[in-house]
């Protein structure tokens, strides 16, 4: 009977225990939620590489009076990509064409929601007339791993003067022949002092 207690006892010790030492992990839980969403977003953000090639597709023609010459800076006011709002941009070529919004799946399964942007001459078969929202299409682009070759949907259109530029992210990352960035998402440095 002493021998059944003592093993009682020795259980009920163990499993007290075992409550206080979970108890503590439940406390430092919120802690580690806490931290959780900026690692993850540090992570997420680390290995984007915004950087480009400097080829320009077949059939892009070249802006004749772009608002921003090649050469010159303008502050990138909507960035569609983290890092890039606020950034000053470099421009590195100007180019007319019809720009998309579109959304795909990569070879590798990721799904990708409104992509800024492809331009028309990056689309298998484009021909003249531009693309309307939902129409099915096959993206020759890379500017993303898993990206050429790829089925998208046009979600939307937009006819403008699209850039090619160099910038530097809000993390200090070097970036050169990023595309594209269109006209609306720039702006003359020192407007942001006008408004």
């Amino acid at each position: 009977m002493k021998k059944f207690n003592h093993t009682l006892l020795a259980l009920t010790l163990f499993s007290s225990l075992a409550l206080v030492a979970c108890g503590g992990t439940d406390e430092e839980a919120p802690m580690d939620e806490e931290l959780d969403p900026a690692t993850e977003e540090a992570e997420d953000e680390a290995p984007m590489d915004h950087s480009g090639s400097g080829d320009v597709p077949a059939g892009l023609e070249e802006a004749e009076n772009p608002a921003y010459p090649v050469g010159s800076e303008a502050m990138i006011v909507d960035g569609h990509m983290p890092g890039m709002e606020n950034a000053i941009a470099t421009i590195v070529g100007a180019y007319e064409t019809t720009a998309y919004v579109v959304s795909f799946t990569t070879e590798e399964g990721d799904q990708i929601e409104d992509h800024k942007w492809v331009v028309h001459e990056e689309i298998e078969d484009a021909g003249e007339t531009p693309f309307e929202a939902g129409t099915e299409v096959v993206l020759n682009a890379d500017h993303m791993e898993g990206m050429s070759g790829a089925t998208a949907e046009i979600v939307d259109a937009e006819e403008t003067t699209v850039f090619m530029v160099d910038f530097t992210t809000n993390a200090g990352e070097e970036v050169t022949n990023h595309k594209w960035v269109a006209e609306a998402e720039l702006a003359p440095i020192g407007d942001e002092d006008s408004e």
